[in-house]
């Protein structure tokens, strides 16, 4: 596993810090989870990006133009 640093402000530290006490979880444990959730909503994002002429020229506007079609 590789490592990283990086330097957080302290009211950031001080809500990680709050965070692991609660959850039991370490900070590092916890800032991994962080980093791949960020990670997955930016390729959900790309994905989307890339997929949305595709859905505009079927007729897809809007969120709702889905959802109307898949309920």
């Amino acid at each position: 596993m590789a490592t990283l640093t990086m330097r957080i402000d302290p009211r950031m530290e001080a809500e990680l810090a709050r965070l692991s006490a609660a959850t039991h979880r370490t900070k590092s444990e916890l800032a991994r989870e962080m980093l791949r959730r960020q990670l997955a909503i930016r390729r959900f994002h790309a994905l989307r990006a890339e997929a949305l002429p595709y859905a505009e020229s079927a007729g897809y506007l809007t969120d709702d133009d889905v959802f109307r079609d898949v309920s």
